[in-house]
């Protein structure tokens, strides 16, 4: 979690740090809500190990936060992209994108395969991400939901599994 901080109008992007720990799941959960413990994301995070994490802070309030998780997709090193999210109010600012953005480089610089995500198409078409029919997760998704940005390599085929 080396990458250095970014800046934009009026927050930053900083790693997240053991102290971000219980605001972060504090966001999600404002989020994404108990349900979230059930999707099949979920499953690959609860037993991959956590790669890196960004936070985003205005004047010091927690106001977005990204994480990534070490897995391997047909034997090649990969990066799962989740849970994102951005505060209520700090939403239609660009804060999702610079969040995505961060993950990106990370991923470059490690020079992993890839990232996969599970998430709408809309939205992260416009970072290179694509359909990953050939990506499979160890439990239900929706497919048109399973998503690859190639890093070093195209979308493979096989299971998406922790690291």
């Amino acid at each position: 979690m080396s990458a250095a901080p970014i800046l934009s109008t009026s927050f930053r992007i900083l790693p997240e740090t053991d102290a971000d720990r219980a605001e972060v799941d504090a966001l999600v959960m404002a989020a994404f809500g108990p349900g979230r413990f059930v999707k099949t994301a979920e499953r690959i995070r609860e037993h991959a190990h956590m790669s890196a994490a960004f936070v985003a802070r205005e004047d010091g309030r927690l106001t977005g936060s990204v994480r990534l998780w070490a897995i391997t997709v047909a034997g090649l090193d990969a990066l799962f992209l989740g849970p994102i999210t951005v505060a209520k109010d700090a939403r239609s600012g660009g804060l999702g994108a610079d969040l995505v953005g961060a993950c990106i480089g990370e991923a470059q610089q490690r020079g992993v395969a890839g990232i996969l995500l599970v998430g709408d198409a809309a939205y992260f078409q416009r970072f290179g991400f694509q359909p990953a029919p050939d990506v499979t997760l160890p439990g239900p998704a929706d497919p048109r939901r399973v998503l690859w940005l190639p890093i070093t390599s195209a979308a493979p085929s096989g299971m998406a599994v922790p690291a």
